[in-house]
C-alpha cells in the first residue's frame, strides 16, 4: 500500500518561497504520476502540478506557472513542489497524490479524481 507523508507547510509573508516535500513509501512509483494538489476553504480541489516518474514531464497549472516547480529525487523517492513569489490567495492545503500513470497525458493525468493514494496535507499560510 503507498504511502505518502507531506511536509514543508508553512506560514509565510507574501513574496516568499516555500519548499514542500512529498515522501512516498510502499512503491518505487516506476510509471506512476505524482502530483500536488490543493484546497482553500469554501474551494474545489485544485491540480497545481504533477509529474511522471517514467519521463519526467510536467504539467502545471496556470496559476502556478513560473512560480512553482515540480521535481522529484528518484533515490529518496521523494517529490518536492518549490513555491517561490506565494501569494494570499495561495493560503491553502496542500496535499501530494500518487497513482499509476494511465495512458494519457501529464496534463489529463493531472487531476484529483485520477488518484487514490493521497496524503494528509500540509497547510500554507501566505499574510499579506
Amino acid at each position: 500500500q503507498v504511502q505518502l507523508v507531506e511536509s514543508g507547510g508553512d506560514l509565510v509573508q507574501s513574496g516568499g518561497s516555500l519548499r514542500l516535500s512529498c515522501a512516498v513509501s510502499g512503491s518505487t512509483l516506476e510509471h506512476w504520476a505524482v502530483g500536488w494538489f490543493r484546497q482553500a476553504p469554501g474551494k474545489e480541489r485544485e491540480g497545481l502540478s504533477c509529474i511522471s516518474t517514467s519521463d519526467g514531464s510536467t504539467w502545471y497549472s496556470d496559476s502556478v506557472k513560473g512560480r512553482f516547480t515540480i521535481s522529484r529525487d528518484a533515490a529518496k523517492n521523494t517529490v518536492y513542489l518549490q513555491m517561490n513569489s506565494l501569494q494570499p490567495e495561495d493560503t491553502a492545503v496542500y496535499s501530494c497524490a500518487a497513482d499509476r500513470f494511465a495512458i494519457i497525458t501529464i496534463k489529463e493525468m493531472c487531476a484529483p479524481y485520477r488518484f487514490s493514494s493521497w496524503g494528509q496535507g500540509t497547510q500554507v499560510t501566505v499574510s499579506s
